[in-house]
């Protein structure tokens, strides 16, 4: 029998590839949106809104589901924070995968695997510490998953502003001290449908092999996409002066023994 899925978010970048890639692996995936429908997200959800929560449950009625939906600016504590807390509390019997993020920390120890307590430095990564506070107090049995930049397609945000400060569409720098593990993120769609398929709950980091600055990866994305790495601004935070987690590698190791999925390095999959 045919599995349904619900995917949060399905209309974002990452929720259009967990959509498509379920619906490959034999899901019968639904998407939300909340401004926007798209071919992957036809249900409207806004998930700030438990009674919107409750009425898209009981109409879907779902096997799984894959929170990837958060807050339409990184400010939106409401969407992002209140948001996971309001459908862990709507879903409890249902399998719940909640995708985090390496916001969460503040870059101090550099190196976090999964039993790292959250020590975030501004407000996007209290909100999703918060967020994962919440799941994890209301359900045990989710899954919440700790990610970093998501791109590989072409629709990632890290892509997008590569190719918009290159042409001078966009304003600012990709700063040479501000290290992630990028994912890709059909890497990152697949672990979250083996997350969603099994039992496993608690923290788990699911993010690429791979430490790479946010420039030296604006580098790879335009050496794949043929244009100028030359033309890319770099800057440093510390010369700044900005308040930002700037070296925060999360170990993947439990990943590797958990997930049939590989999880490549930026390296190889930005490979031209």
């Amino acid at each position: 029998m045919t599995k349904r899925l619900l995917v949060t978010g399905g209309s974002g970048s990452l929720g259009r590839r967990v959509v498509a890639r379920a619906a490959a692996a034999g899901w019968d995936p639904v998407g939300t949106y909340v401004a926007n429908p798209a071919p992957t997200a036809g249900v409207r959800l806004d998930i700030r809104d438990p009674g919107d929560i409750r009425r898209v449950l009981a109409e879907v009625r779902p096997d799984a589901i894959v929170h990837t939906a958060s807050g339409r600016d990184r400010d939106d504590w409401p969407a992002t924070a209140d948001g996971a807390a309001h459908l862990a509390m709507a879903a409890r019997g249902i399998r719940l995968v909640h995708v985090s993020s390496d916001a969460v920390f503040s870059g101090r120890e550099v190196r976090y695997d999964e039993s790292a307590l959250p020590d975030p430095v501004y407000r996007y990564g209290s909100a999703k510490a918060a967020a994962e506070t919440a799941v994890r107090a209301i359900d045990p049995s989710a899954a919440v998953v700790r990610t970093s930049l998501i791109l590989g397609d072409g629709n990632g945000a890290h892509e997008v502003l590569t190719r918009d400060l290159i042409a001078g569409r966009a304003r600012g720098a990709l700063f040479t001290d501000e290290v992630r593990t990028p994912v890709h993120v059909d890497d990152l769609a697949d672990a979250l449908l083996e997350l969603a398929a099994g039992e496993y709950a608690g923290v788990l980091n699911v993010a690429g092999a791979d430490p790479v600055s946010r420039y030296d990866l604006g580098v790879l994305v335009a050496r794949r996409d043929g244009l100028d790495p030359a033309a890319i601004p770099s800057a440093s935070l510390a010369a700044l002066g900005l308040r930002r987690p700037g070296d925060v590698r999360l170990v993947i190791d439990r990943a590797g023994q958990v997930l049939r999925t590989r999880l490549r390095g930026a390296h190889e999959f930005l490979a031209r």
